[in-house]
C-alpha cells in the first residue's frame, strides 16, 4: 500500500508547525510551517508533483524564510531600551535637563532613546545646571542618576 502526500497533508503540517511556535521562543518552527503551507498550495496547483520535489521545495522555502528572518527582520525588532542590562548600559550616556533640581526636589533628565526602560530619570548633580543642559551619567544610586556637566 503506497502512501501519497496530498495538499491538505502539507497544509495541516504547516498549521501544526505554526501553532507549535506558540510553545517555542525561537521563531523557527513558524518558518518551517510557512514552508509547508507553501508546498501545500503548490501541490494544490500542481497535484502531480513528486514527493522528492515537495520535500526539496519545503526545505528550500523553510531555509530561505528562516535566513530572511535572521538577516532582515529580527535586527529591526530588537529591544533598544537596554532594559535588564547592567550599570554599564547607562554610565556614559548623555541626556538633557528638562527639570532643574530644587532644594528638596531632584532634577529630571531626558534621554533621546529609553535607557534601562525609561526616557526620563531623576538626577543629582554637584554643579549648577539649567534647562536644556546636556549631562553625562557617572553612576546610579537607587533610581537616581549621579551626573556631571558635559565638557
Amino acid at each position: 500500500m503506497a502512501f501519497t502526500l496530498l495538499y491538505w497533508h502539507w497544509l495541516i503540517f504547516g498549521m501544526l508547525l505554526t501553532m507549535l511556535e506558540i510553545l517555542l521562543p525561537s521563531f523557527t518552527a513558524l518558518w518551517f510551517g510557512i514552508g509547508a503551507l507553501l508546498v501545500g498550495l503548490l501541490l494544490l496547483a500542481f497535484p502531480e508533483m513528486a514527493v522528492g520535489w515537495q520535500i526539496f521545495i519545503w526545505a528550500i522555502a523553510s531555509g530561505v524564510a528562516t535566513w530572511s528572518w535572521f538577516k532582515f527582520l529580527k535586527p529591526k525588532s530588537g529591544d533598544r531600551t537596554k532594559a535588564g542590562l547592567a550599570l554599564e548600559a547607562i554610565v556614559g550616556e548623555s541626556g538633557q535637563v528638562i527639570s532643574v533640581p530644587l532644594e528638596k526636589k531632584r532634577g529630571v533628565l531626558r534621554f533621546s532613546t529609553p535607557i534601562l526602560g525609561a526616557e526620563e530619570w531623576p538626577f543629582i548633580c554637584d554643579e549648577q545646571v539649567s534647562l536644556g543642559d546636556r549631562l553625562i551619567v557617572n553612576d546610579v544610586s537607587g533610581n537616581t542618576l549621579l551626573v556631571r556637566k558635559r565638557k
